[in-house]
């Protein structure tokens, strides 16, 4: 065998096994990443999550089913991440990072705040919830498509956490303790 054949072999198999190589994290996920973010009394509030999209499927009461936990996006589990204590509806939450779930009803939603991380936003243990608290129901519109996590209202102590999907848009206060 001549070196050029050697070569041209040793060639197509680096390209196989590079593609052979090539992680789901080298793959755009269909919900991808994003993040919402604000500063209360000057100490960071985050929140990371995975944008679900409808894609012509029912979502609340759907793909959301009423009276099961969700995982309040996709993919990964929604984190919450803050440098302040927060009241956020009726729960104390100290600084810390947290898994937001929330509880889907066909007239009020529960936000659950949890305290394992780092598990598939499927992995849901109750026994680590720090506590639920009721959301305020805002219904939008018209649906939107990709769901979204977001700061609104924002002043210097209080903020809403809305999360929207579909014709739903529900939120809860938080302020700095």
């Amino acid at each position: 065998m001549s070196l050029r054949t050697v070569l041209s072999l040793a060639g197509a198999l680096s390209l196989s096994a590079g593609t052979l190589a090539q992680s789901p994290a080298d793959t755009p996920l269909p919900s991808p990443a994003a993040t919402a973010s604000t500063t209360l009394n000057g100490k960071s509030i985050v929140v990371r999550y995975n944008a679900p999209s409808m894609r012509g499927r029912k979502i609340v009461g759907g793909l959301v089913p009423y009276g099961q936990v969700w995982r309040t996006g996709a993919n990964p589990a929604t984190t919450l991440v803050t440098a302040a204590h927060l009241k956020i509806g009726t729960l104390d939450v100290p600084a810390g990072t947290y898994t937001l779930y929330t509880l889907p009803g066909a007239e009020t939603w529960m936000l659950i705040v949890n305290k394992q991380t780092g598990q598939w936003g499927t992995i849901y243990k109750q026994d680590q919830d720090l506590g639920r608290t009721v959301m305020t129901a805002n219904p939008l519109a018209r649906p939107q498509e990709v769901m979204s996590i977001s700061f609104e209202h924002t002043e210097a102590h209080t903020t809403e956490l809305h999360v929207k999907w579909e014709k739903t848009d529900e939120y809860v206060t938080i302020s700095v303790e």
